[in-house]
């Protein structure tokens, strides 16, 4: 049986973060060593990010609304809400993206109508409420209200990848079963000044979207142009890491722990990570790496990109979806490994199938793998994931601190 995903949406706040400002707002706070202040100019310098996107206005920089909560334009000071007041925020924002999301992707798939849904699975990391978006996606969008919902909370970057294969095993279980796959996070709702390296790293990185998928092993569907085959998944622990990465909940939003080491980490045991994910396939897993046509890298961070094209010998063009998802949205933590998905798909298409090996790292340390197969086409080119993201390129320094 095989299991595809046929359609494939992402949507983003509309509040754009140009990394440059927002790196003067931040080295500009009071209480920040020289060292604080040198560590945030060169992590935004060094991120690889020329814009990002935010749920919260304030963040333009430029808002003036009564009563900020995150950062007061009149003073030029960022503020410390609450993880309350964040969450709350949350609740209201990502139920937007989620919903958005989802109805694209939906309105994408030829022959889906909504009473065709029969799973949904919702993932995020970043808020946590109750009747959840999985309930909120179910009643914005009119599915059936026996549809089988699952949420997938608080695993990070990571987290696309679970549901990505619980849906597959939901599709082979029952071969009529319609799976709707929906990952949203506000990742800009957790920003905070600070001279602690990790927090600096997050708020130079992270930012808001949503990403959809529709997967399905049903085989009356018309043709709706280029789609994505879920072979097989795999997940592996490192046998170190666990502390070199985490996310906890403090008073004064999430925070992530983020050593220094975890490039060198995947450096290490990227290849390891992938051998048991390449062996459910001989045509692939002799071959050498740069010979799988597309790589779908959740781009955690420059450094990690740059390690994983070296440790593979992967070309540079192999790395530009997830470069260029990096360059225009930023790390969306468990939605950005979708939106790199989506850049492949909108590529030009040889004819034929073409695989795509994708992975992501997160807690743990924990990596996550996918082996896939574009089918479809032929589409137009897309010089970005799509024509709303485009943005300039930006020159970027040579060095690059860590990131997930």
């Amino acid at each position: 049986m095989t299991v595809t995903l046929r359609s494939l949406e992402t949507a983003i706040p509309p509040t754009v973060l140009v990394q440059s400002e927002v790196r003067d707002a931040f080295a500009a706070q009071p209480g920040l060593t020289r060292l604080g202040e040198r560590l945030v100019r060169t992590c935004f310098d060094s991120a690889a990010i020329d814009t990002r996107r935010t749920a919260l206005a304030e963040l333009s920089l430029t808002d003036t609304s009564e009563n900020p909560k995150f950062y007061d334009a009149r003073s030029g000071l960022l503020l410390r809400p609450s993880t309350k007041t964040r969450n709350d925020i949350f609740a209201v924002e990502a139920t937007k993206l989620f919903i958005e999301a989802a109805s694209k992707a939906l309105d994408a798939c030829a022959g889906i109508a909504p009473s065709d849904i029969t799973h949904v699975v919702t993932v995020s990391c970043t808020g946590f409420f109750n009747p959840g978006p999985d309930y909120k996606v179910t009643r914005a969008l009119g599915l059936n209200p026996s549809v089988q919902r699952y949420h997938l909370g608080f695993m990070g970057c990571y987290g696309a990848f679970p549901a990505m294969r619980a849906a597959k095993s939901f599709c082979e279980s029952d071969p009529d079963a319609v799976v709707l796959v929906v990952s949203a996070e506000l990742c800009s709702l957790h920003v905070r000044t600070s001279n602690d390296p990790d927090a600096i790293m997050g708020s130079s990185l992270f930012a808001d979207g949503a990403a959809a998928a529709i997967i399905t092993a049903r085989e009356d569907l018309p043709d709706s142009g280029p789609a994505i085959q879920l072979d097989h998944f795999e997940t592996i622990l490192t046998p170190v890491g666990e502390e070199a990465m985490a996310w906890n909940i403090g008073d004064e939003g999430f925070e992530m722990v983020l050593g220094t080491y975890v490039p060198h980490i995947i450096d290490d045991h990227i290849v390891g990570a992938l051998e048991p994910l390449l062996a459910h396939d001989a045509s692939v897993s002799a071959r050498p790496y740069r010979e799988i046509e597309h790589w779908a890298i959740h781009p955690g961070g420059r450094s990690i990109l740059d390690k994983v094209e070296a440790k593979l010998e992967l070309s540079e063009q192999q790395l530009v979806p997830a470069r260029e998802t990096l360059r225009t949205v930023g790390n969306m933590s468990s939605a950005t490994v979708l939106f790199v998905l989506k850049y492949i798909l909108e590529q030009p298409f040889s004819g034929g199938n073409e695989r795509i090996c994708s992975m992501a790292f997160g807690p743990g340390l924990t990596v996550e793998t996918g082996l896939f197969t574009r089918v479809g086409g032929p589409v137009q080119p897309s010089a970005a994931v799509s024509a709303e993201l485009a943005e300039p390129a930006g020159a970027v320094p040579a060095e690059v601190p860590a990131a997930v």
